[in-house]
């Protein structure tokens, strides 16, 4: 193993400024030194070449071998949710025939085989992250799935298709077997390739949800992530109730359990036009939901924005499912009929 690695990642976990990390920082800071500590010489564009052009587009890395594309990169900022860029690397790496790509904020580091069937979720057949997993760990995946050595002699893609194919497995038994004979808490095979973290948030958001639709049981059926993070649908494109966690500071945002409800559409002007709607509603909003702390934030993000209340407490317990369920309740029961009545009127 590395020391070199090794000693990266467990200066990664000290550094409290990552958090506050943009792009170009990212890319920089963590990024190119993770692939130089792979091997990869990140000063020799014909090894790990910027900024690569595909179909008008660019990808932010190509790792290249003997003038073969073997592996694309797309490096977002640390805050960046990495869920919203999955279309677009797969597609970039599907229309150029690259059999291997990555999507990282520098934390988090998602690993996918692109030329595989499958939905995005099936594809990625490993996750890393820094903060959550035990460094020795890290650096063992890091050098399986992306020092040059393993990535140039294809054992990357050897290993990948072992582990694609047993979470293929997975996704088969959990769309085929009846409902009745899921367990309560779900059991992972070692197969599965899930951290410690993706157990219990899959674990936590599982309870959660059997809860909620106890009371909502017309909401769309929906599986339980993995990730910090689950949405709702609301019935409109680009708007959804979320709840999530936010672990560390963030620009913008403390720790905490946050329900919310995001406005998401592709322009920024048509989220404002939804966010003023709500704050002309608001006394009337807030005598409904009887909550205090309730926040409009008018701009979050890629020019997004969001209504939210939250908890000071990133526990997976009991009294957070409780304080969950019974603020998406209020949610549901107060947004719902006023964004409804909003798409009506236009």
């Amino acid at each position: 193993m590395s020391e070199e690695l090794l000693g990266l990642i467990e200066d990664f976990k000290k550094d409290d400024r990552l958090s506050f990390f943009d792009e170009a920082r990212t890319k920089q800071a963590l990024v190119l030194r993770v692939l130089k500590a792979l091997g990869w010489d990140p000063f020799n564009i014909d090894e790990v070449c910027p900024e690569y052009s595909v179909g008008g587009k660019r990808v932010d890395y190509v790792l290249r071998h003997g003038g073969i594309n073997k592996a694309f990169i797309e490096v977002k900022k640390v805050s960046e949710n990495l869920e919203r860029h999955q279309e677009q690397l797969l597609n970039y790496s599907f229309r150029e025939g690259v059999k291997l790509a990555i999507l990282t904020n520098g934390i988090s580091w998602w690993f996918y085989l692109p030329l595989r069937e499958g939905s995005w979720e099936q594809r990625k057949f490993y996750a890393i992250d820094i903060y959550d997993q035990k460094s020795e760990e890290i650096a063992k995946k890091f050098e399986e799935f992306l020092s040059k050595e393993n990535v140039v002699s294809d054992r990357t893609i050897e290993n990948a298709e072992n582990l694609y194919k047993n979470r293929q497995k997975q996704y088969f038994i959990k769309e085929t077997l009846p409902n009745r004979q899921l367990p309560h808490t779900v059991q992972f095979s070692k197969d599965h390739e899930l951290n410690e973290r993706q157990k219990r948030y899959f674990e936590f958001w599982s309870k959660l949800l059997e809860e909620f639709k106890k009371v909502k049981p017309y909401v769309k059926k929906q599986d339980a992530p993995e990730k910090s993070w689950f949405s709702l649908p609301t019935g409109h494109s680009g708007i959804h109730f979320e709840w999530y966690f936010k672990e560390k500071p963030i620009k913008g945002f403390t720790k905490g359990f946050y329900v919310a409800l995001h406005f998401e559409l592709k322009r920024y002007e048509d989220n404002e036009k939804l966010i003023e709607y709500f704050l002309s509603k608001k006394e009337e909003i807030e005598k409904k939901l009887m909550e205090d702390g309730l926040v409009f934030m008018k701009k979050w993000g890629r020019e997004w924005a969001q209504i939210y209340i939250k908890r000071d407490s990133n526990n997976l317990d009991e009294e957070n499912i409780n304080w969950g369920k019974e603020k998406m309740v209020k949610f549901y029961d107060v947004f719902k009929p006023l964004l409804d009545e909003f798409f009506k009127k236009r």
